[in-house]
């Protein structure tokens, strides 16, 4: 199995973007966990944790998952990403 590679010392681009409407929107983790599980999505606290911090890999249907559970678009998500 091909290990995953990094972007800008990151395992994703869109965990920065994840936190930052999350806390723009007075949502904690616990509640955005909460919001992801309901979905059907087996997502621990600590695993939005490390993608918010670029830590962890996140999969493409987990994007819409995230993007879903925070009522924005996806695109929201992969705004000013080179930072």
């Amino acid at each position: 199995m091909q290990k995953n590679k990094k972007f800008n010392d990151n395992f994703n681009i869109t965990g920065k973007n994840i936190k930052k409407i999350r806390k723009e929107n007075k949502i904690t983790q616990e509640e955005l966990c909460a919001r992801m599980q309901v979905m059907g999505y087996q997502i621990s606290r600590s695993d939005i944790s490390k993608l918010e911090n670029g830590k962890k890999f996140i999969a493409d249907f987990e994007v819409f998952g995230f993007a879903t559970a925070l009522k924005v678009s996806i695109l929201d998500l992969f705004q000013n990403i080179a930072n």
